[in-house]
């Protein structure tokens, strides 16, 4: 079973009949998106121990490499990017989500990299991998939710240079100008940091949803191959 709408509301749904007691006839129902319990009932999801049962092979492709491109920008991209997870926790597409980051570091004339980062799923740690990868020394981080963070390989793994936790806030045009930023630091020049929009009622709108994701994210993690040249194919 691949993450999915459905997915979100049984499990939405479970917690939902474990707030409002053990009671009751101990069976699931379901929550459709606008949050209204329906009267009809859907399938259980116990006994199920993985949200993707098959987990993706990934040893056939080129462990990333160290770059020595001065003008170089690594993308470290999540374990389920584009493959378990193709669209951000707010509905854009994740091959739009890239393909607006490498064109705001070209528009400042720097090489992007795409690599994908298979050893961690925290957005900090992608990105300082990434970091060290990158023949510049910055990196970016994105993970499939759409959270995304600008790193410098000499910097520790929370002090990053941009952090955008926010990621139902985000838009295409977040991460275009997220790309030309990243580029603006390889090139040494003063960096305005990204206009972020804050809203308090995110984190409870897209908790289950949130937890979900990085739940599928971490499923596809493979410590050996660690992380590895992306191009999806």
């Amino acid at each position: 079973m691949e993450y999915s709408e459905e997915l979100v509301r049984q499990v939405t749904a479970a917690v939902i009949a474990a707030l409002q007691g053990r009671s009751g006839s101990g069976e699931i129902p379901s929550v459709p998106s606008n949050g209204a319990l329906p009267e009809d009932d859907v399938p259980s999801m116990a006994g199920q121990e993985r949200i993707n049962l098959k987990k993706t092979d990934y040893s056939s492709y080129p462990p990333a490499k160290q770059g020595t491109d001065p003008k170089e920008v690594v993308i470290g991209v999540g374990a389920a990017f584009q493959r378990e997870i193709k669209k951000t926790i707010c509905g854009i597409p994740l091959e739009d989500v890239l393909r607006n980051v490498k064109a705001g570091i070209e528009e400042e004339g720097m090489v992007p990299r795409v690599v994908k980062i298979l050893d961690t799923s925290d957005v900090c740690f992608m990105a300082l991998e990434s970091a060290k990868l990158s023949g510049s020394g910055i990196g970016i981080g994105i993970q499939s939710k759409g959270t995304t963070v600008i790193h410098q390989k000499d910097l520790y793994p929370l002090s990053n240079l941009e952090l955008f936790p926010q990621a139902p806030l985000m838009t295409l045009e977040t991460y275009r100008h997220i790309g030309k930023n990243a580029a603006k630091y390889v090139k040494g020049e003063q960096v305005v940091p990204v206009p972020s929009v804050n809203d308090p009622m995110v984190r409870p709108k897209y908790q289950v949803k949130a937890a979900i994701m990085h739940i599928a994210e971490t499923e596809q993690l493979d410590y050996n191959l660690k992380a590895i040249e992306w191009e999806e194919r």
